[in-house]
């Protein structure tokens, strides 16, 4: 409620208030004066003689004093139960706020005198439900979040002390095996170290804004860096990359902050391709216009995973959590990034094809 509402709610009930008072009142002493100044007159002035003749005299000669006085009072007594039950509009809002806290699934109903902020409240309420519920939300994402990093970490980490055991054990190893045992030590330690430091990347990403930084920069350039840079990881699935672009395409941006993001979508498709197919990456630019797109061959993604993809520690392929997965983090700062640029991002389905749409 604004200020406004609040001034006009208040006049509002001060206005109703009053023009009770002046109501009640007008009603009472008419009907006071209709009763003892009319039907009773002579009745309660022959009991107030008999009673005490002096009094009786006195009320007599001051009779607009008594009159007054009477109706004075009778005005006190209809203000103090007016505005006592003006004040029952203030314990009805207590209560309503209380209510808000304690079950904001049941709707709040005030008096209709109060409809402005019963509106409020309800639309108070609502959001606090909201809230509740992204929270309780996060707080799950967070118990999967601990679930699957534990358990991507047990997973290699069990895998090198096997192997260092092996070799520390086995006194008669051969060269061959000896080698083949290192190997495999250090791809499961490379890969722990990926995943520490994408633990490390969720802490940094929850805690902090993340810094822009903008310069000219060439983003055909930056795509044969990131697709040279990832030319092992496609090769070892037997992928090919095909970039369609213009030889030089300049964009005012953050380049670390943009190859991370096109970093991210390049390995998304890479770990996501059917072996032995084609990721083709397309970049055209109309006027100020830029448009990337990243398609890949692949599992089709659910209708309903489609604006969910983009959420923070969201995972819709539970069976890659070991092999390939990661954190769920890595196209929500994706997302992040390409907005920190005033551009957009969205994904769809297109025949065969996964398509990861960029405008910046």
């Amino acid at each position: 409620m604004n200020q406004n509402e609040f001034v006009k709610l208040k006049n509002s009930i001060a206005i109703k208030s009053v023009g009770k008072i002046i109501l009640y009142s007008l009603g009472v002493i008419l009907l006071f004066g209709i009763l003892i100044d009319g039907i009773y007159n002579d009745e309660l002035a022959s009991r107030l003689a008999n009673l005490n003749r002096s009094l009786y005299s006195w009320c007599v000669r001051n009779k607009i004093l008594v009159l007054g006085i009477s109706y004075l009072g009778i005005f006190a007594v209809v203000s103090f139960v007016v505005i006592r039950n003006s004040g029952n509009y203030m314990v009805e809002i207590i209560s309503a706020m209380d209510h808000v806290l304690k079950e904001p699934e049941k709707e709040i109903k005030l008096s209709s005198e109060l409809v402005i902020l019963e509106s409020r409240l309800n639309h108070i309420r609502s959001d606090l439900i909201m809230h509740q519920k992204k929270a309780e939300e996060a707080e799950n994402k967070k118990k999967d979040l601990i679930m699957y990093m534990a358990h991507d970490l047990k997973t290699p980490l069990t895998s090198v002390i096997g192997y260092l055991s092996l070799l520390t054990e086995e006194k008669e190893i051969s060269k061959d095996l000896q080698d083949k045992y290192m190997k495999i030590a250090l791809d499961k330690s490379l890969r722990l170290e990926e995943l520490t430091n994408q633990f490390f990347e969720i802490t940094r990403y929850n805690l902090q804004a993340i810094p822009i930084n903008k310069r000219r920069i060439d983003l055909s350039m930056l795509l044969d860096q990131l697709i040279d840079e990832c030319y092992p990881m496609m090769q070892a699935r037997n992928l090919e990359c095909v970039a369609t672009k213009p030889e030089q395409v300049y964009f005012e941006g953050d380049g670390d902050k943009l190859a991370r993001a096109f970093g991210n979508l390049l390995k998304n498709a890479i770990h996501y391709s059917y072996e032995n197919t084609i990721i083709d990456i397309e970049m055209t630019q109309v006027n100020e216009k830029i448009k990337i797109i990243f398609r890949n061959r692949g599992d089709k993604i659910p209708d309903y995973q489609l604006e969910k993809i983009f959420e923070k520690f969201y995972r819709g392929d539970e069976a890659r959590m070991s092999s390939t997965g990661g954190t769920g983090l890595g196209l929500a700062i994706t997302k992040e990034m390409i907005e920190l640029h005033h551009g957009k991002i969205y994904v769809k389905n297109e025949d065969d094809w996964i398509a990861f749409y960029i405008e910046l």
